[in-house]
């Protein structure tokens, strides 16, 4: 049996700060976000499914379910109110026709395409006051810390 590694950082009171400072960042996302979706016939679900779509193409109401961590029936619901928005379509599959993928239309790909770069727009704004190196050196420590997330 693999012993745990313990983490080379103890709780410290740098990291309950980091900690805190990333839930309040991440609430202001999330915040300015909605503001931006308030202009566009979408819901924030909605974005979050077109955004699955966006990055990684076309997959089954199966697959965006476990992505976006809701109930099946919860996904279908959001996908038929896209469909409907002619944002995505369901393909069949022509091997096996009980398997239906996702897939995303042109409009669903410019309303996408619009928020993202509003939201591009919004911290580009809030950085301002960073110079070249310091936005920099925050790119790639945002960079680390993910990966190192993403190792869990």
């Amino acid at each position: 049996m693999m012993e745990n590694n313990p983490p080379k950082i103890q709780y410290t009171d740098e990291v309950a700060h980091m900690e805190k400072e990333l839930r309040y960042v991440a609430a202001i996302i999330k915040q300015q976000g909605r503001r931006i979706l308030s202009n566009y016939t979408i819901t924030p679900p909605q974005f979050v499914a077109l955004q699955w779509l966006f990055e990684h193409g076309d997959m089954t109401i199966g697959d965006l379910s476990n992505k976006m961590f809701l109930a099946f029936s919860t996904t279908t619901d959001l996908v038929d109110r896209m469909e409907k928005n002619s944002l995505v379509k369901r393909v069949r599959n022509d091997q096996d026709r009980r398997v239906v993928r996702i897939h995303l239309l042109s409009e669903g790909e410019r309303v996408i395409e619009e928020v993202i770069d509003k939201r591009r727009h919004y911290l580009n704004s809030v950085l301002v006051d960073f110079d070249e190196q310091q936005v920099k050196d925050f790119s790639d420590l945002l960079s680390k810390l993910h990966q190192e997330m993403k190792k869990d």
